[in-house]
């Protein structure tokens, strides 16, 4: 291997390694400034509206759109081998477990996120954030701690929402389109759902709502550059609450399902 390309790798890691450093460190100062009073009500009230409210439409569209094309695909596949009974059960299942909490986060990630860090990351370089010092206002009190107070609480509402939209667009398909009886397709899937299916789901919901509000604040909150690293810190901060998702969400899955 040749000097120059070890020089490359070596720089690569030390970014690598500065960077989660950086994260990690901003999101211990987070959860130490978010236990400690005081609480600014109105801030985390219109960030749960900003997050959960304004994000229904998305994410209900979303979840519904899955269960139908879920029900559709499942159909398909199990049709060959005559256990069309089972399709209840995977949508249920497939929606409490994954899809659920995974493209709700997603879509709040390209919504909220790029947001969030929009918002901040303009407040950065209009010089708003040392104002707020100048004032005597902790910033990270007053901008940090109530988007992630929001993101934790109000994610889980919003998949719990997704689920039970999911469950419906595949009734629907599975009654209306592929004339499943209703009781029995609604008794199969209340039989077969499990109190640990739909909670090991919230629990990743919370987590990924702290992801994502955590990556929106921090790219937001260091960025520089004016308009392109505002319009950078934007794109970072989608893309890296979603490779966060997707990380977290198989570790989640591991603890709650692995035998």
């Amino acid at each position: 291997m040749s000097i120059p390309l070890l020089t490359v790798l070596g720089r690569m890691t030390l970014a690598f390694l500065t960077a989660v450093g950086g994260v990690t460190a901003f999101a211990f100062q987070a959860i130490r400034q978010g236990l400690q009073p005081p609480w600014y009500r109105q801030q985390i009230l219109r960030q749960v509206m900003e997050i959960g409210y304004y994000s229904l439409p998305v994410v209900g569209l979303t979840a519904i759109f899955t269960g139908m094309v879920l029900a559709l695909q499942s159909y398909t596949g199990f049709a060959r081998f005559s256990a069309e009974s089972a399709i209840p059960n995977v949508v249920v299942v497939s929606l409490t477990r994954e899809l659920g909490p995974v493209l709700a986060g997603l879509m709040v990630a390209g919504r909220v996120g790029a947001a969030m860090a929009a918002e901040i990351g303009t407040m950065r370089v209009t010089e708003q954030i040392d104002a707020l010092t100048t004032l005597s206002t902790d910033p990270f009190k007053y901008l940090v701690v109530p988007r992630l107070i929001a993101g934790i609480v109000t994610l889980p509402f919003l998949v719990l929402i997704a689920d039970i939209i999911g469950v419906l667009g595949g009734f629907l398909v599975g009654v209306y389109k592929l004339d499943f009886n209703d009781a029995a397709y609604l008794r199969n899937t209340m039989d077969f759902l499990q109190f640990q299916d739909v909670f090991s789901g919230l629990v990743k919901a919370a987590v990924f709502g702290f992801l994502i509000t955590l990556m929106g604040c921090y790219h937001g909150y260091k960025s520089r550059g004016g308009a392109q690293g505002v319009g950078m810190a934007t794109t970072s901060a989608v893309v890296s609450a979603s490779i966060l998702i997707l990380t977290f969400n198989y570790f989640i899955t591991e603890a709650f399902f692995a035998r």
